[in-house]
């Protein structure tokens, strides 16, 4: 294929299938395949990643959620030992729908956080858009309507602001939300919104957004606008462009609640007639159970009671049976997603992998901004330093960023040995470039300004003559107590530490800059 001539074609290509709504998943999977075939014959690993993530994606679109759970495992691992922030956000988002199909909206949540935690500069704008609206997704299904409100209107301003096709998708998604949790005039409102944006913009809505948009006109018992709604979703779903074939089953299931609430219940029995042959054809189980439910109803509104009782017999016992299967697929899911000891510590291994810093193994920003605001909550002795390298930039420019790798990990290693002697409790991380964190808990100024100062000769005292070839390792500590803040929250203490860093620097390096009776010490030797 043309398209796949290089590594830009072929990201390019990816991109597209990415940030772009498609409407046929096996085609878009076949796509990925041949692009991952080509991909490994470049040896590019990070678009083999992205294929493959394509892949789970498409197989979960297509209701194969054992096949993704089980790909999307090496995709997510790859993403993390190569710190690709982008694909990790990528993966935590099926990781999310996977949840979302095992009913584990805690989970769901969870990787729906992460997947917008990890969006970053280089993500593009779908990302931003889309991922936000599956968070406020799950937060609606955890039962958290107030709190999906503001990710939906979140997702909706940057939409707007950036003319992105993802509003109408969106919209859709809040809308039925809405509608679910009981809030019909949000609902109906979202909907309009929706409606008048196609409008201006001179954009044919999808089928599944006027099936959306019928349902909210259903229950708000509008039900002429709800049966013309239903037509058009009907006459656009048959223009060929959108959806699956399956789909028009559900439309046609929409209409005919339409049709009972106008009391037209001649038409309405056609229509679902219609619906339940086609649920037959094509083995529509789940769908062909709410046509069962609709069947009790219509014989109900007819006055035929032993009728609807016999329907809502047939109805309860098909409701069972797809309970089974459901749990059944549940079940395979979970299998493929846990089905060795291994998978399991893989899972734990990956996502402390994420906490760590892949060149000196310590702990990372993101392990800080996790634990640390904590710890300054509930321990009132708490001591934080940031140690920073003396000019390391000559390291770099007169040895090589090589030997610097080398000095930062060995200065991570004094640093942790320093710290594992006196202090178990502690942690030492890094922050970025050449500054580290040290975290003491429970610990005295007197005490923790003493420790550090022993690190701070430990590193000067180093054997770095075979390293450096003679130039110096040393470092600049700056320290900060929890208890000298009158509120004492982490950007506190790190602002505080990093100005007496800053003063260790002015007054010559290689030194810790401390406090007692809120005056500034500074330890040199």
């Amino acid at each position: 294929m043309d398209e796949l001539a290089s590594a830009e074609a072929m990201s390019a290509v990816l991109l597209s299938i990415e940030d772009e709504r498609s409407w046929n998943a096996a085609v878009e999977l076949d796509r990925s395949l041949e692009i991952e075939k080509a991909a490994r014959a470049l040896g590019d690993d990070s678009l083999v990643a992205r294929a493959q993530l394509v892949q789970a994606n498409m197989r979960l679109r297509s209701g194969d959620v054992a096949g993704a759970a089980s790909q999307i495992w090496q995709v997510h691992q790859w993403a993390v030992s190569n710190d690709d922030r982008r694909l990790m956000a990528r993966t935590h988002l099926v990781w999310s729908y996977i949840h979302g199909h095992l009913s584990d909206a805690e989970q769901a949540l969870e990787h729906a956080v992460l997947a917008v935690e990890l969006l970053g500069d280089d993500s593009t704008t779908h990302m931003h858009i889309w991922h936000r609206t599956k968070l406020a997704d799950a937060l609606w299904a955890a039962g958290s309507m107030d709190a999906a409100r503001v990710r939906y209107r979140q997702a909706e301003q940057l939409a707007v602001e950036t003319g992105s096709p993802a509003l109408l998708c969106l919209l859709n998604n809040y809308a039925f939300t809405e509608f679910d949790t009981g809030n019909q005039k949000r609902a109906e409102q979202v909907a309009d919104r929706l409606l008048r944006l196609a409008d201006e913009r001179g954009e044919k809505l999808e089928p599944a957004y006027l099936d959306t948009i019928g349902w909210i006109q259903i229950g708000n018992g509008r039900f002429p606008e709800a049966e013309a709604t239903m037509r058009q979703c009907i006459e656009r779903h048959e223009e060929g462009r959108y959806d699956a074939a399956d789909a028009l089953a559900m439309y046609l299931l929409t209409l005919a609640r339409a049709q009972r609430g106008l009391g037209a219940l001649d038409r309405a029995q056609s229509t679902l007639d219609t619906s339940r042959a086609m649920c037959l054809e094509r083995d529509l189980g789940d769908l062909l159970v709410r046509v069962h439910q609709e069947q009790a109803e219509l014989h109900a509104a007819r006055g035929e009671f032993a009728e609807a009782f016999e329907a809502h017999k047939v109805f309860f016992t098909a409701y069972q049976n797809r309970h089974s299967v459901q749990r059944e697929a549940r079940t395979r899911t979970r299998q493929a997603m846990f089905e060795t000891a291994e998978a399991r510590q893989e899972a734990e291994r990956f996502r402390e992998q994420a906490r760590r810093d892949p060149l000196t193994g310590l702990h990372n920003r993101r392990f800080v901004d996790e634990n640390l605001p904590a710890l300054v909550r509930d321990d009132p002795s708490l001591v934080v330093a940031l140690v920073d390298l003396d000019h390391f930039k000559q390291v770099n420019d007169r040895l090589s960023h090589n030997v610097g790798d080398q000095v930062l990990v060995r200065v991570a290693d004094l640093l942790t040995r320093g710290l594992s002697a006196t202090c178990p409790a502690g942690f030492v991380a890094r922050m970025g470039g050449e500054e580290f964190l040290i975290v003491l808990p429970g610990t005295s100024a007197q005490r923790a300004t003493a420790l550090l100062d022993t690190i701070r000769r430990s590193v000067r005292a180093h054997d770095w003559a075979s390293l450096t070839h003679g130039l110096p390792v040393t470092v600049s500590i700056g320290v900060a107590l929890s208890a000298e803040l009158t509120a004492p929250t982490q950007p506190a203490l790190l602002s505080t530490a990093d100005s007496r860093l800053y003063a260790a620097k002015h007054a010559g390096r290689d030194q810790v800059v401390s406090v007692t009776d809120r005056r500034e010490r500074a330890s040199a030797a």
